[in-house]
């Protein structure tokens, strides 16, 4: 198949990479003229375990490009996923501004049937401005689609090639038999490929990465309650890891949650809980634990370095 991926960041470039090993000719898009220029001499901008083998075999077979022409990425693309970032606003919310501007962009180069698949976390409803957005200017059919990554910091790659599994958010039937002759491949060992509404993968996305960080602010409520009782709570996550119901991830007590996703994320899933007038109180309690856990554990580590 024919794709194209508009984004060069840590999803993007996983995205193509990984879908250009499988045999598909991929063209990636980014608006960094110096960034492509680099990619295409097979410099590689991220650190990723074994990305860099797939980045240079497929650039050599020539089923892996880069250009920072939108038309011609998407001129002969029947799938374009958008892997563009949704950095959080002032008030906790995802900023679509890349996502809809790209979007309103691919109304006017679409001349054909295209999917257009929302790969960044975006909030629910995204698919529907993506698809409002593209349809001002588009006068031919095209299908919108949600299909959310899972992608592990250092574990990406397996994740891609071969994933728990792949959630796809549509109601065409059009874009379910692409979608499933795109991801064949990468299920062959019997991995589920779901498929739901738009609105419910996007969900699902923001669901998962929230579910993640309260299972760590709990483990660090328990360590803080251990202190308090003497008792040890690697013992307890040991103990408690071992149900299958529970399992042995996320359950390390610590500084808290961090990194890219869990704090834009959970914000994201909170703040669309306002929007909609609900009162989310288990996000709420999980934000309000993690930010006073970063401060408890920061002290400590000042009183341990003797204050420095």
């Amino acid at each position: 198949m024919n794709i194209a991926v508009v984004g060069t960041g840590y999803v993007g470039l996983v995205t193509g990479t990984c879908f250009a090993e499988m045999g598909n000719h991929v063209t990636c898009v980014d608006i960094d003229a110096n960034k492509v220029e680099k990619m295409r001499n097979s410099i590689i901008p991220i650190y990723e375990p074994h990305l860099d083998v797939l980045f240079e075999r497929n650039i050599k077979q020539g089923r892996l490009q880069f250009t920072t022409n939108l038309e011609e990425a998407v001129k002969d693309a029947t799938i374009i996923f958008l892997a563009l970032p949704t950095p959080p606003g002032e008030d906790g919310s995802a900023d679509l501004s890349y996502v809809l501007g790209v979007s309103s962009q691919l109304g006017r180069l679409i001349r054909d049937y295209k999917i257009v698949i929302n790969k960044s976390t975006v909030p629910v409803g995204t698919a529907e401005k993506v698809r409002e957005a593209i349809a001002k200017t588009c006068t031919v059919h095209f299908d919108v689609i949600s299909n959310p990554e899972f992608l592990r910091e250092g574990y990406a790659v397996d994740d891609f090639m071969k994933p728990d599994r792949v959630v796809i958010g549509t109601r065409s039937e059009m874009a379910k038999k692409v979608m499933s002759d795109l991801y064949a491949p990468f299920v062959r060992q019997g991995n589920p490929i779901y498929f739901m509404d738009e609105r419910s993968a996007e969900l699902t996305k923001y669901a998962a990465n929230a579910f993640l960080a309260t299972k760590i602010t709990f483990m660090n409520e328990v360590s803080n309650l251990c202190e308090k009782v003497g008792a040890n709570v690697d013992a307890i996550r040991i103990g408690i890891g071992s149900d299958s119901r529970i399992g042995k991830r996320f359950l390390f007590a610590g500084i808290g949650y961090g990194g890219s996703c869990f704090p834009k994320d959970v914000q994201a899933l909170y703040r669309t809980s306002q929007d909609y007038n609900y009162d989310f109180k288990i996000l709420s309690s999980v934000m309000e634990v993690n930010e006073t856990q970063k401060t408890v554990m920061v002290e400590k580590l000042k009183q341990h370095f003797g204050g420095i």
